[in-house]
């Protein structure tokens, strides 16, 4: 069964726009988790940011207390945030590469270029009980190296699918890209995830990529949420998954 991880991060956002600063506000990411996990979501991930521009350290210690599924907490190899999550003990890390200026996190991890760092981390997380995942491009020589770190999971970027899909060569092309990575990382022995730009009109496309462990998709869930409620979002969404055959 595929499963489905719900981005709370921009029930956040949307909290932080009128909130910013606040130690309340509204809508609350911690209520939004609780009505996935009630509408049949697997996990529930967050970003906690260095620049803190939508989920909180409040929030992620309240979702520790609260979420039932499995939380992911995805982050940046910074040391304030790895300490925060040797504390935190999360489920699962997925880690990402972080710049302030961008909206959302855009393209995978450099694995290539930092593997001392990133193993080390991914140890200390695993002597913790903490599952280590990393966000990827599917890019082979990534993935290699995501193994040779020691990480159990990656997550394949999917925006260049996701940004392509108006365009069916360009997005058969990155299309064969992600089942090509999957099928490498899936040798290695490496558990696969896939998240960004996800929504509910490219998904079916995408359930052609083999061994598929979990999606994280958020953007598209909140804004359809606006118009339907949370979780009827969550369901439709977890409703397309089910045609899935790995």
């Amino acid at each position: 069964m595929l499963k489905l991880g719900v981005n709370i991060d921009h029930v956040a956002t949307v909290r932080e726009a009128r909130y910013r600063g606040q130690s309340f506000g509204e809508p609350d990411p911690v209520a939004a988790a609780i009505e996935c996990e009630r509408a049949g979501a697997h996990g529930i991930t967050v970003h906690l940011r260095e620049d803190r521009r939508h989920i909180q350290d409040r929030d992620v210690w309240k979702l520790r207390e609260v979420v039932r599924t499995r939380l992911n907490l995805e982050m940046a190899n910074s040391p304030e945030i790895v300490e925060i999550a040797l504390r935190l003990k999360p489920e699962i890390v997925c880690i990402v590469p972080e710049r302030r200026q961008e909206v959302t996190t855009e393209g995978g991890l450099n694995v290539l270029a930092a593997e001392g760092e990133i193993a080390e981390t991914r140890r200390r997380m695993n002597q913790m009980g903490i599952q280590v995942s990393l966000f990827v491009s599917p890019d082979i020589e990534q993935i290699e190296a995501a193994a040779r770190v020691g990480s159990q999971f990656v997550e394949l970027h999917t925006g260049s699918f996701a940004n392509s899909f108006s365009e069916p060569e360009k997005r058969d092309a990155e299309l064969n890209r992600l089942i090509t990575a999957a099928r490498r990382a899936h040798a290695l022995g490496l558990l696969v995830n896939a998240g960004h730009g996800l929504n509910y009109s490219n998904l079916p496309h995408l359930l052609t990529v083999p061994h598929l462990v979990e999606l994280n998709i958020g953007h598209s869930i909140i804004s359809r949420a606006v118009f339907v409620g949370l979780a009827a979002a969550v369901r439709e969404m977890l409703a397309l998954l089910e045609s899935y055959k790995g």
